[in-house]
């Protein structure tokens, strides 16, 4: 019977022993101060990389019948090693405690740690101290592991790798520069492109054009690529390799553009004459020539006119649904002064136009009088003159 009660008394030990390890494991990990106060996190032991920053939030509970203003420190932390407590997004020293304070009840606050770039692999302890006076200490250990930082390959993309436009376009490219190597690199910056375009490098945000810039270990730099294709590029697609060369790595990023064609239109004259006789109130007819100076087809082109005040300008094809690259199309426009047009020179625009193209040609107008009327009015003049002679010569001897 006594041996069935050691037995007993045995296995019960187990479980109790058993349960307590569980509770231990699952609950998170608490410090009882030598007062009624005590500091908790949920996760005292973790692992980081060298440069890695970690957050602990931390919860206080207090069993006193009064409030307290803890003092908050961190100790035995390694060289190089820094971290700071924050509440309310500021850096604190001290948090207050209220009485009977549950831990649901805790204020919002956390220890933020940072390890060197250089922190050595292997497994340190630092220790934050929290102290309400009259006793009431408490302290909690943190276990660190640093791993080995792993070195990897970076890379050089671009958001959208691939862009078109007509010619005379310049295009930009948003890229990233990120380097996941261990150390900090400077990074040469090149392009190969066609001949005669340009491509520039600008770290983003900023104004200045580099030909290399630093990056940081696992870190990133947003960089611009601006290219310019040539003044004399034709229609199709061209590659521009761009490279960004470290001491470690050489990264390349591919970039495409679509030249969809040169855009271009002339108006002028058969002659190339832009000055034109007209007469108030009459159309006066002008020959214009519309030439299609790119390489792509234009289409619904468009012409009108801006004239003076009440004057009128009509064409009899004021629409041209398609002009093939290099045709050159006639086109007939008719110019009306209006009906009170002084004698002069006046100035009447003429454009054409769509969505790729435009032209204008300005003619200057000289409004005249009729040639008859001039004749009529000097007939009048000699007849005048005439029968003016013949009373002189017939009373001038009385």
């Amino acid at each position: 019977m006594m041996e069935m009660l050691q037995v007993s008394k045995k296995k019960t030990g187990v479980f109790l022993a058993a349960a307590l390890l569980l509770w231990m494991v699952l609950m998170p990990h608490t410090v009882k101060a030598a007062g009624g106060m005590s500091m908790s996190t949920d996760y005292p032991g973790i692992t980081m990389k060298a440069g890695d920053t970690a957050t602990f939030s931390l919860y206080f509970t207090n069993s006193e019948e009064t409030g307290m203003d803890v003092t908050l420190e961190a100790e035995d932390l390694p060289e190089g090693w820094s971290g700071y407590f924050k509440g309310s997004n500021s850096e604190v020293s001290s948090v207050h405690v209220a009485a009977n304070q549950a831990r649901e009840d805790s204020p919002a606050l956390s220890y933020s740690l940072t390890l060197p770039g250089d922190a050595e692999e292997g497994t340190y302890q630092i220790n934050l101290k929290a102290d309400g006076g009259l006793g009431n200490t408490a302290t909690l250990p943190l276990t660190v592991r640093v791993a080995e930082r792993e070195s990897g390959q970076g890379n050089f993309t671009a958001e959208y790798p691939e862009q078109q436009g007509a010619s005379g376009t310049n295009f930009s490219f948003s890229t990233t520069l990120v380097n996941n190597g261990v150390d900090s690199a400077n990074y040469s910056l090149s392009a190969k492109a066609p001949e005669g375009w340009q491509v520039t490098f600008t770290p983003s945000g900023e104004s200045t054009q580099v030909a290399s810039l630093p990056v940081d270990s696992g870190s990133s730099q947003g960089i611009t690529v601006a290219v310019i294709p040539s003044e004399k590029v034709e229609k199709g697609e061209y590659t521009i390799n761009c490279t960004a060369v470290s001491a470690s790595e050489t990264l390349n990023l591919e970039l495409k553009v679509t030249i969809t064609g040169t855009y271009g239109v002339i108006l002028t004259t058969p002659t190339g004459n832009l000055s034109l006789s007209a007469y108030a109130k009459e159309e006066t007819p002008v020959t214009l020539s519309i030439q299609n100076t790119g390489n792509v087809d234009l289409e619904n082109l468009q012409l009108s006119a801006s004239a003076s005040t009440d004057w009128n300008v009509r064409f009899d094809e004021s629409t041209i649904d398609v002009l093939e690259a290099g045709a050159t199309k006639e086109i007939t426009a008719y110019v009306q002064p209006s009906e009170d047009a002084i004698i002069g020179d006046y100035v009447t625009a003429i454009i054409i136009q769509n969505d790729q193209a435009s032209s204008e040609a300005d003619f200057r107008v000289s409004v005249k009088n009729h040639t008859t009327w001039g004749v009529v009015a000097v007939a009048i003049i000699v007849v005048l003159c005439i029968g003016l002679g013949a009373i002189i010569r017939k009373y001038g001897r009385r």
